[in-house]
């Protein structure tokens, strides 16, 4: 498909009426008069003088900066004007604080402009570094056809990454492989579908789609805990049904042995955290790692509870009873929600229910034990308020890599322990006969978590729909984010725990 030109898919994504250009008119840089001949013919057929154009606008009321790329201007190739526009555009909407949209489209690099056209790749690179160490979103829709250089640099960079329908996207481009090769490129590879199907992007949206996923997107970062209050309170809670009776003030609301707890959260009916995003206002998802992976039970995004901007990353009980497990894409997407909480400067969720991580050789290959490693060093220094809930079952190094928040909410009947009680008791006795004994001595419960001060609120089990447990989880947040940051608290919290 052709991509949609520049202008119509500006008026798709941007509020009517609120576009502001930026650019001035272009030097003349070029000094072989075929080049310059190029240009002026270029310039006649696309409309424009460039391949990139740059301004501002709003989303959904959101005010936003643009960097959108012209295709039909020598293929959106980019020369040292573009890349004069592209900088400045970043470097202003840092100035400005405004987040950023980029819509690339383009062949790559201009070939007339050669070799310095290729280098200023790393300048543009430098740019959209400094947007976002600054703590402001850079939001890419990547579009048909970005190839080379352009998605080797601000085409990769976004805090999120989507791309419209049947794109062609890649580094290197088709024709240029079959000339070099003799070969015809794969097919199928180079699709904006394939990308986001092995975790490269977030989805493919069309620019209608996209905009009200940007717009809800900064709807959440607007809404900082700061100014936010508890949407509900307990007596509200239940209007819409089910444990209207449970008082979830009381710290342990019911107790739970070890087993009974187990047997408990392996219902097939239990709510899990599929539930409790629907609790959420605005929620974006962000999808795989943007390296190649996708995670198989992890769901990562942005939302509001309670009225409060919020990151969260949790696994999915859902998927996981489909026989998928915790590998190590599930925590690199969990590393990447963590790292745009704190860029975002948002409180982050943690939500904890899995039976363990998956048992394989690609688990190993893939790293697993170092990227649980690097979740629990992630935490401990992570510069935003972290908020874990105890949601069910807690396995193994999976369920620990999500777990240390400085506050952990838990409900009763959920447990943690370094094996399933059955693998536990094939190690101690040989048999998984014993699990229910295991599960009873080996102090796995919410309580007992609470007495060696792991866990620091226990409320009753989720119920369908989880009307009052999504209000406890906007309680503790409400609090998490109104105590001081402090990493010394945090790591004397997970390095004193005993009884």
């Amino acid at each position: 498909m052709s991509t949609l030109p520049t202008a119509e898919l500006l008026d798709a994504v941007l509020d009517g009426g609120t576009w502001r250009p930026w650019d001035v008119p272009m030097v003349d840089i070029a000094v072989d008069p075929d080049y310059r001949e190029e240009l002026r013919v270029a310039a006649a057929q696309a409309g424009s003088d460039d391949s990139v154009i740059t301004g501002s606008g709003r989303v959904h009321g959101e005010p936003v900066a643009v960097i959108a790329g012209d295709f039909n201007f020598l293929a959106g190739s980019i020369g040292r004007v573009a890349a004069d526009r592209i900088m400045g555009a970043a470097d202003r909407a840092t100035a400005l604080g405004l987040p950023l949209l980029a819509l690339p489209s383009s062949g790559g690099t201009r070939m007339q402009e050669g070799t310095p056209a290729f280098l200023l790749m790393a300048g543009i690179a430098g740019a959209v570094r400094r947007h976002i160490d600054a703590g402001l979103p850079y939001l890419v829709y990547l579009r048909n056809p970005t190839f080379g250089g352009v998605l080797a640099s601000w085409g990769s960079l976004g805090d999120t990454a989507h791309a419209e329908p049947e794109a062609m996207i890649g580094f290197l481009g088709p024709r240029v492989y079959e000339g070099l090769t003799g070969e015809p490129f794969p097919d199928g590879v180079q699709t904006s579908e394939n990308l986001a199907a092995v975790g490269v992007i977030d989805g493919v949206m069309s620019p209608e789609q996209w905009r009200d996923y940007v717009g809800s997107l900064l709807q959440s970062l607007r809404a900082h805990p700061e100014n936010q209050q508890p949407s509900q309170s307990w007596e509200s809670a239940g209007a819409d049904g089910g444990e209207a009776d449970a008082d979830l003030r009381l710290v342990a609301p019911e107790k739970f042995e070890g087993w009974a707890a187990v047997t408990a959260t392996r219902e097939p009916e239990r709510p899990g955290l599929d539930t409790l995003l629907t609790r959420l206002t605005g929620f974006c998802e962000i999808s795989g790692t943007q390296a190649g992976e996708r995670a198989e039970v992890t769901t990562a995004g942005i939302g509001q509870l309670a009225g409060i901007g919020c990151v969260i990353v949790g696994f999915d009980r859902v998927r996981q009873d489909a026989g998928h497990a915790v590998g190590p894409a599930d925590l690199r997407l969990a590393r990447r929600a963590m790292a745009l909480a704190e860029r975002w400067r948002l409180p982050l969720i943690t939500v904890i229910d899995t039976n363990g991580g998956e048992l394989s050789a690609a688990a190993e290959n893939g790293a697993f034990a170092g990227e649980i490693a690097r979740c629990l060093s992630d935490l401990a220094a992570l510069r935003t308020p972290v908020l874990s809930i105890l949601l069910g079952s807690g396995v193994g190094g999976a369920a620990l890599a999500l777990l240390p928040g400085d506050i952990v909410l838990a409900a009763a009947d959920s447990w943690v322990t370094p094996l399933p009680p059955e693998g536990a008791s094939l190690i101690r006795y040989r048999t998984i006969d014993r699990a229910a004994d295991i599960a009873n001595d080996q102090r796995i419960t919410a309580a007992d978590l609470a007495e060696i001060g792991a866990v620091d609120r226990i409320v009753a089990p989720p119920r369908p729909g989880m009307p009052k447990f999504a209000v406890a989880v906007g309680e503790e947040l409400s609090r998490v984010v109104g105590l001081p940051l402090d990493l010394g608290a945090r790591a004397a919290k997970w390095s004193g725990l005993w009884s």
